[in-house]
């Protein structure tokens, strides 16, 4: 079999080529590439799009000058048609996601507007359940207040913040403790509840609705993008298994 490519001494044929690629964690690379190809293969982009997406991607790589831009291309063996190559392709991508997925977004976002509300909350978390109830009652009493208990008794990086933490999306922190604040009431003290090894006391401060801007919008669209692009690399390196095991 005539060698298809050549890296120092060796010569690799096709059949060599695949399974150097999966050894060394390159495959999963490569189909998500060809899945992009195909998937962007239809689009069209104006003369004006073309010259936006190359003066993007110039922008990204804060290319300013037509000297900068030479240099660049030197410096990264990359030809100008390639660089050209590239900033539309990047260019057809995000395209592509807004023909996709860009007319359902309000919906997507209503859908996963629970696990992106902010909280800001304070917490104390001991192993002791005595000491936390102790600190509860002197909490109700009003005998001290919650950043002093927090810096004496939490034994979390809160105790450094006066127990106070976040602002932080709901959907990062634990889904116990996520739930608990997302059905309290700003200053309303819960009482200890058992998370894992800790005993926690928390309270909401604030809850930080989240708006639908354009910053958010794209990394919704990112989101859906990217759990569809996973998708098809399971799919499509299923079937390169497949037809290994067919041709042995």
């Amino acid at each position: 079999m005539m060698p298809v490519l050549q890296v120092g001494d060796r010569q690799l044929t096709a059949t060599e080529v695949l399974p150097l690629l999966a050894k060394y964690q390159m495959l999963p690379m490569l189909i998500k590439e060809v899945v992009l190809d195909q998937a962007i293969a239809p689009i069209q982009c104006t003369p004006q799009e073309e010259k936006f997406a190359c003066e993007q991607l110039a922008q990204q790589y804060q290319i300013t000058s037509s000297e900068m831009h030479q240099r660049w291309l030197e410096q990264n063996n990359v030809s100008a048609e390639e660089f050209d190559a590239i900033a539309i392709r990047q260019f057809k991508i995000e395209k592509f996601k807004q023909l996709t997925w860009g007319e359902d977004l309000d919906a997507y976002f209503l859908q996963r507007k629970p696990q992106l509300e902010r909280v800001v909350y304070s917490l104390i978390r001991t192993t002791d359940i005595g000491i936390a109830q102790e600190i509860y009652f002197r909490l109700q009493a009003g005998e001290q207040s919650f950043a002093e208990l927090a810096r004496e008794y939490s034994q979390g990086p809160e105790a450094q913040t006066n127990g106070l933490v976040g602002p932080v999306e709901l959907q990062s922190i634990h889904p116990v403790l996520g739930r608990i604040l997302a059905s309290s009431q700003p200053q309303q003290l819960l009482p200890p509840t058992q998370l894992e090894n800790w005993i926690v006391i928390v309270r909401l401060e604030k809850l930080l609705l989240t708006q639908l801007d354009n910053a958010l919008r794209q990394r919704l669209l990112n989101e859906r993008f990217n759990s569809w692009l996973q998708a098809q690399i399971s799919e499509q390196n299923c079937q390169i298994k497949y037809l290994e095991y067919a041709t042995v």
